[in-house]
């Protein structure tokens, strides 16, 4: 099954002549297929592009240099589509999920989503990026006159809503048409493992270009990438340090990827899974690294979060930007008619908790340090 080249789909690939369709029904394009236009819808949504501006790990403060939650959406987009294409899985349904999957992420990376979903808890209420992204193409990108939102196919919906995580049905009613008894086909799998590979490989990076990460710390402290280094240094020893780093980082990338592959791979072919069916009702999730790569993977997540995540200098900015999200939460609780007439038009349907959650929810990390400064520091 593993190879390149363009070949024949495998029988538990998503075909896209079977979707589901659309919630409001329209007319086949005369040269792209349903996931296609689905993609194309994204890419060009007011969401994706404010990605540009969005805080992945560091903030524009440090340098234009690092990811942003655009760029590292497209880093996930690559890894996603390629492991689709040597599984033979539908390249285009695991790219329009690939650009979707962060798209209802709120301003200032996790330290902002954990914030909304502090604020709204004390409502009894929640924040969850998934459910966050679903409401934007399913309602604030408006698009068309013909529709609200995106309008879809179901299974890019789906994907959105279960490529990491599962929900139940009685704790989430609202979500019931998505299958949520069943596993999403393996291009939705697929997404969470190429995230994980892309931020945890981009973060070693972007770590070392901030200069709080060193060669020897990561050496010490991820026996992984230790062996990539070694062997990276034996092949280029005249090489500068940084160019031995890219090389090692490029090397670490591609023993994730291929693991993923192969075990998925294996993991199908153990189970006798022949059908997308088969792979919604199989015991677990099939997509997934091996047990020895898992382990390696977990280590350099564990790594990442001692000396990355909470070094003294990123804590320092979320404090920051976690205070702006909380006050400029209160305030627009407070008034309202403060907020665009759009968003104060939904507090007469929604609670206006709900409302001020979506719209912060939706803002850029410098339109929401503008609108902080506008509201509550003139």
């Amino acid at each position: 099954m593993s190879g390149s080249g363009a070949r024949d789909p495998a029988g538990f690939a998503v075909r896209v002549e079977e979707t589901r369709g659309r919630r409001y029904p329209e007319w086949p394009h005369p040269y792209r297929n349903d996931y296609e236009r689905d993609r194309d819808r994204i890419i060009h949504s007011r969401a994706f592009r404010r990605l540009e501006d969005k805080t992945q790990v560091f903030s524009r403060r440090y340098s234009d240099h690092f990811r942003t939650r655009l760029t590292h959406t497209l880093e996930v987009a690559q890894i996603s589509r390629t492991v689709a294409r040597v599984l033979r899985l539908n390249t285009d349904l695991t790219e329009a999920l690939a650009l979707a999957h962060d798209i209802g992420h709120p301003p200032f990376g996790h330290a902002g989503e954990a914030t909304l979903d502090r604020l709204m808890r004390a409502f009894g209420d929640r924040f969850d990026h998934n459910l966050h992204a679903l409401r934007i193409v399913e309602t604030f990108e408006q698009k068309s006159p013909d529709f609200p939102g995106l309008n879809l196919t179901f299974e890019v919906r789906e994907g959105i809503i279960k490529h990491s995580k599962d929900y139940s049905a009685e704790e989430f009613p609202e979500l019931r048409e998505y299958l949520l008894q069943r596993f999403p086909p393996l291009e939705g799998q697929l997404i969470d493992w190429a995230d994980e590979i892309a931020y945890n490989c981009a973060d070693l990076d972007d770590g070392y270009e901030a200069r709080l990460l060193t060669v020897n710390q990561m050496r010490r402290g991820v026996p992984f990438f230790d062996r990539c280094w070694r062997a990276a240094a034996c092949d280029h020893r005249a090489a500068p340090e940084k160019l031995q780093f890219n090389a090692t980082l490029r090397r670490l990338l591609d023993v994730l990827v291929t693991d993923l592959i192969h075990h998925t791979e294996a993991r199908v072919r153990q189970a006798g899974i022949r059908s997308v069916e088969g792979v919604r009702r199989a015991r677990t999730r099939l997509a997934s690294l091996s047990g020895r790569m898992g382990r390696e993977n977990q280590r350099l997540k564990r790594f990442l979060h001692r000396n990355l995540y909470s070094h003294a200098a990123l804590r320092a900015d979320r404090e920051t930007f976690t205070l702006a999200v909380e006050e400029l939460f209160g305030f627009f609780l407070e008034h309202p008619r403060s907020l665009p007439k759009f968003y104060f038009e939904q507090t007469r349907r929604e609670p206006v908790h709900r409302v001020v959650c979506d719209y912060i929810a939706g803002m850029t990390d410098h339109f929401l340090l503008d609108q902080h400064r506008r509201h509550l520091r003139p």
